[in-house]
């Protein structure tokens, strides 16, 4: 049984990390959805959620004012969660440069500041993002190119963290996996997931738009109910800062994954393969099977750990698990060597599955997040 245990948990989160992706490319060859996409220009409403952002907010505003698209065809839309700094002020200066302000006087959330700018939102196209993330000045052109598809209903940036040099961070390896999961995922069917700082979807997807649930994750849902896919545009980048604390990066992993979960057990139907049926392998292997590696992980070290004492075979794989921990525990420790893959890889699989674990026990505890001041970068 102990056996038996250790394999399977090991099995796991192989599978988790390298299984599903394996399994997408197999599946390339024999259903290819590429992405029709084509200059399309569609009206476009970008709706920025704003807390408290008097010291980013102008620099979002130029560089969202500086998008190549037609400006007869673009409502920006500012929608400030109850700020109590100067970031109303600063936005009714762009007033005249045709940027609304939304002020919502009692703070609720990101997601209800998002449902409140959707009601006013002319545009058939509709673009979240906040104020922490810049995009190339072709961005909202490369985004908005996917609608061409009629098989598209929402689309992702991919993201880029830069360190505060302005270049890619340690824990850019780790976010170059997940772009290039999309992608794959993007070819053979659907995103499961899309990056929460920029990403577009039909105005219909957001009739049925949640003032408390993640809208990242529920707009792929959304649209998959309706016929519809999320899909990845590589060329679409989202550019934002890596967060300035650690203890703060590690609480917003933790949020990320809390209100997740939330939808997710909000929406077990997707579950159901006779109804939704490749989406339903996807949705549990992004999604609930990551999710348990930390449990996995757990099994897997106390098992190897019995088992470490009966053979030398099982003794060797303990010390490997050792090394592994060991390694993510001193470059967590000596930040200045973390710019070597061999520390770099543990320290960030080890942080991101132990925030993991602190959201499970949230959730289980019966917490909830709906707003939070954001992260500083």
């Amino acid at each position: 049984m102990i056996v038996f245990l250790f394999i399977s948990a090991f099995l796991l989160i192989v599978y988790a990390y390298l299984g599903y992706p394996a399994s997408l490319f197999l599946a390339g060859f024999f259903r290819n959805r590429d992405v029709k996409k084509a200059s399309v220009f569609p009206y476009v409403t970008i709706i920025i959620t704003a807390y408290n952002e008097e010291e980013k907010i102008q620099q979002k505003l130029e560089n969202t004012l500086s998008l190549e698209y037609p400006k007869d065809k673009l409502q920006i839309i500012v929608a400030s969660d109850g700020s109590t700094d100067r970031t109303n002020e600063i936005t009714m200066c762009y007033q005249q440069k045709g940027v609304d302000l939304l002020k919502i006087v009692e703070r609720k959330g990101k997601e209800n500041a998002q449902k409140e700018a959707v009601k006013c939102a002319r545009g058939e196209v509709i673009v979240f993002t906040d104020v922490a993330t810049l995009l190339d000045t072709s961005g909202l052109k490369q985004i908005v190119s996917n609608f061409a598809d009629p098989s598209v209903g929402c689309v992702s940036s991919e993201d880029r963290l830069l360190g505060k040099d302005g270049k890619p961070c340690g824990e850019g390896l780790y976010i170059r996996y997940e772009m290039w999961l999309r992608r794959l995922e993007s070819k053979v069917n659907s995103l499961v997931g899309l990056s929460g700082s920029f990403f577009a979807t039909r105005k219909e997807v957001c009739q049925d738009f949640s003032g408390e649930l993640q809208s990242d994750f529920r707009t792929v849902l959304n649209s998959v109910k309706m016929g519809l896919r999320g899909v990845s545009d590589p060329q679409a980048i989202g550019y934002y800062r890596d967060v300035s604390e650690e203890e703060r990066e590690f609480n917003r992993k933790v949020r990320t994954v809390l209100r997740g979960l939330t939808v997710f057990f909000r929406h077990l139907e997707f579950l159901n393969g006779l109804k939704y049926g490749f989406f339903s392998y996807q949705y549990f292997c992004h999604k609930l099977l990551r999710w348990l590696v930390p449990v996995f992980l757990f099994i897997a070290l106390v098992s190897n750990l019995i088992l470490a004492w009966k053979s030398s075979l099982f003794f060797s794989m303990f010390l490997v698990q050792l090394v592994f921990y060991s390694s993510a525990i001193f470059g967590w420790k000596r930040k200045d060597l973390t710019s070597r893959t061999l520390l770099k890889i543990p320290m960030y699989f080890i942080i991101v599955n132990a925030s993991i674990f602190v959201a499970w026990w949230k959730y289980l505890k019966g917490e909830r997040v709906i707003m939070w001041a954001p992260s500083e970068r």
